[in-house]
């Protein structure tokens, strides 16, 4: 079992930024894929990041690429986004999430067994 706590979202201007940060605790971190999604009113929970175990291989969705940073520490059991260059359409609650076991996918979000409990990101225009 894995519990994750993801933190930091809160109210932002278009063109800011905002780092989100969730801690695990539980099984081994070092051994799940951590991603990332977000969930705005009236939509579908959707992909925005993800990371390997070890960090070599990370994914974005084409909506925030080169905007957004994911990056992990498994020394602290913590995984991170950083996001930049922030727009009203990025408003939304975002999920910190890990696989079990490496399912094969990295965007698909049933490819992950764990939720955070999401934290809210607003971005005012």
């Amino acid at each position: 079992q894995v519990q994750l706590v993801d933190s930091g979202g809160g109210l932002v201007q278009a063109g800011g930024s905002l780092r989100l940060s969730c801690v695990a605790s539980g099984r081994a971190f070092s051994n799940s894929v951590m991603g990332w999604f977000r969930q705005a009113p009236g939509k579908e929970r959707e992909f925005v990041a993800a990371i390997s175990r070890n960090g070599g291989i990370t994914r974005y969705a084409d909506s925030v690429k080169g905007r957004f940073t994911i990056s992990r520490d498994n020394d602290k059991n913590m995984v991170y986004l950083q996001m930049n260059s922030l727009k009203p359409e990025d408003t939304a609650v975002y999920y910190c999430a890990a696989q079990r076991s490496f399912s094969g996918s990295y965007t698909g979000k049933f490819a992950y067994d764990y939720w955070g409990q999401g934290t809210q990101v607003t971005v005012s225009s």
